[in-house]
C-alpha cells in the first residue's frame, strides 16, 4: 500500500526507563552509576544509566562484565510490577489526548498526528504532551517528530538523553545521511557485521547500494532495510488496544476423573498460551485454573505471581491451581487456563533472569515453532494428549 499523504508521526520513548523509576522510588540513586538487572555473573544488563554508560557499559552486556568496567555501580533487581505501573500511567496520559497511537513496548509508543497540523502545530502539541508526561509522572522522555515511524524512532534516539527532535521532510535525507547504519531500526548486530564486511558504515552508503544487490545478500529484509536508509517507511500506527487477558478451554468428549490426564492437558494448554505470551513479547502476572464439573458446576482459582512468561513456571502454577481446586473428585466435563495483568516485556525478562541461558532455550524453541509450527518440538509429557 501506497501512502501519498505526508504523514506526521511521533515516537516517544521513556529514557533509562528502568532505571528512572528506580531513581523515583530511590533519591540515593540519582547521579549514581546504576545497572538494572540479575544479581548473579549469568544474568546480564536489563537497562543502565548514563553515568554507567561512560565505562562501556550496555544492555544486553554480561552482567560480570559490566561490574568489571564500572565498580562503582550499584545493582538493582528488576521489577516488572512496578514498571508496569509507571508504564500504565503514561499511557493513560498519551491515551487522553493522542488521536491515534501504538504502543509497541512497556516504554515506546507511536503516535500519528497527521492532519492536526490544521488547528495547532504538532511540535508545539508534542512538546506539551512530553512535558504533561514528566510533570505527572517524574520521568524522563524523549521524542522524535518526522514523516514516518522509522525516521521519527531515529531522530528519538539522537534526541536523547531527555529530548525533542523535529525533522523535516526536506530534512530527512541530511539528517540520515552521516549516521551509523546501526541506528537503522532492524539492523542488529549480525546484519551490522555483515553490512560492514561491505565497507558499508553510514546510511548514506547504504542508501546508495543498488536495491537489489540488498535483496539478494539479505533477502527481503534487505529491501526493507535499504527502503529506511531512504527514509521511506510507510508502516502505519496501529490502534493500540490493550489486551486484558488470554486463555483456552478443553471440553471433553466424555467426562472424567483421570487426573494424570486432566494434568498432562493443562500442561499442554499452559505452553500454547505461554508461546502466544512470548509471540507477543508479553507477560502475565496472574495465572487462573476453572473446573467445570459433568453437573455444570463451575470453580475458579488465581494465583497473583510475578511476571513471566515461562511455560515451565507457569505450568507449576497451573498444576499447583488445579490440585487445590480439584477436591471434590468428581466427573470433569471442562478444564480451563487464563493469563491475566498482560504487559510487555518478553525482552527484560531475559535480561532480569539468572539463567539467561533457559530463555535463550526458549527463544530458540519458539524461532522453530515459528517457522515450522507449533507441533514441531512438544514437551515429553505432551505427547499422545490432546
Amino acid at each position: 500500500m501506497i501512502i501519498s499523504v505526508d504523514r506526521s508521526i511521533l515516537h516517544l520513548d521513556l529514557d533509562t526507563f528502568f532505571v528512572s523509576v528506580e531513581r523515583l522510588q530511590n533519591s540515593k540513586f540519582n547521579g549514581k552509576p546504576i545497572i538494572v538487572g540479575g544479581f548473579s555473573d549469568r544474568a546480564v544488563v536489563a537497562s543502565c544509566s548514563y553515568e554507567t554508560r561512560l565505562f562501556g557499559v550496555h544492555a544486553g552486556m554480561p552482567m560480570k562484565m559490566a561490574r568489571a568496567l564500572c565498580k562503582e555501580a550499584i545493582v538493582v533487581r528488576g521489577d516488572m510490577d512496578r514498571y508496569s505501573h509507571f508504564s500504565g500511567m503514561v499511557t493513560d496520559i498519551i491515551s487522553d489526548g493522542a488521536p491515534l497511537y501504538e504502543k509497541t513496548s512497556i516504554d515506546e509508543f507511536y503516535l500519528d498526528l497527521t492532519g492536526m497540523d490544521k488547528f495547532f502545530g504538532t511540535m508545539k502539541w508534542s512538546h506539551e504532551l512530553r512535558q504533561k508526561i514528566m510533570k505527572n509522572t517524574g520521568l524522563p522522555i524523549s521524542f522524535g517528530l518526522s514523516l514516518n515511524k522509522t525516521v521519527s524512532k531515529i531522530a528519538t534516539g539522537e534526541a536523547k538523553p531527555c529530548g525533542e527532535l523535529q525533522i523535516a521532510k526536506q530534512m530527512v535525507i541530511p539528517f540520515l545521511s552521516p549516521l551509523s547504519i546501526n541506528k537503522i531500526p532492524g539492523v542488529g548486530e549480525k546484519t551490522y557485521k555483515l553490512l560492514r564486511t561491505m565497507g558499508i558504515d553510514t546510511i548514506k552508503t547504504l542508501s546508495q547500494i543498488p536495491v537489489k544487490m540488498m535483496r539478494k545478500v539479505l533477502g527481503e529484509n534487505g529491501e526493507d532495510i535499504w527502503k529506511k536508509a531512504n527514509g521511506i517507511d510507510n508502516t502505519p500506527v496501529k490502534p493500540y488496544s490493550e489486551q486484558k487477558s488470554m486463555s483456552t478451554e478443553h471440553t471433553f468428549e466424555e467426562d472424567t476423573t483421570d487426573f494424570k490426564r486432566l494434568n498432562e492437558i493443562i500442561a499442554i494448554m499452559v505452553e500454547k498460551l505461554a508461546f502466544d505470551l512470548r509471540k507477543q513479547e508479553k507477560l502475565t502476572s496472574c495465572v487462573a485454573v476453572k473446573i467445570r464439573y459433568s453437573n455444570f458446576d463451575t470453580h475458579t482459582i488465581q494465583k497473583k505471581i510475578s511476571y513471566t512468561s515461562l511455560d515451565h513456571l507457569l505450568k507449576n502454577v497451573a498444576q499447583e491451581l488445579f490440585e487445590k481446586l480439584y477436591t471434590r473428585r468428581m466427573l470433569v466435563r471442562l478444564i480451563g487456563v487464563k493469563f491475566t495483568n498482560l504487559e510487555y516485556g518478553f525482552q527484560q525478562l531475559n535480561l532480569f533472569d539468572d539463567k539467561p541461558e533457559i530463555v535463550n532455550l526458549y527463544k530458540t524453541v519458539d524461532k522453530l515453532k515459528k517457522k515450522f509450527g507449533n507441533n514441531i518440538i512438544k514437551k515429553a509429557i505432551t505427547f499422545g494428549s490432546y
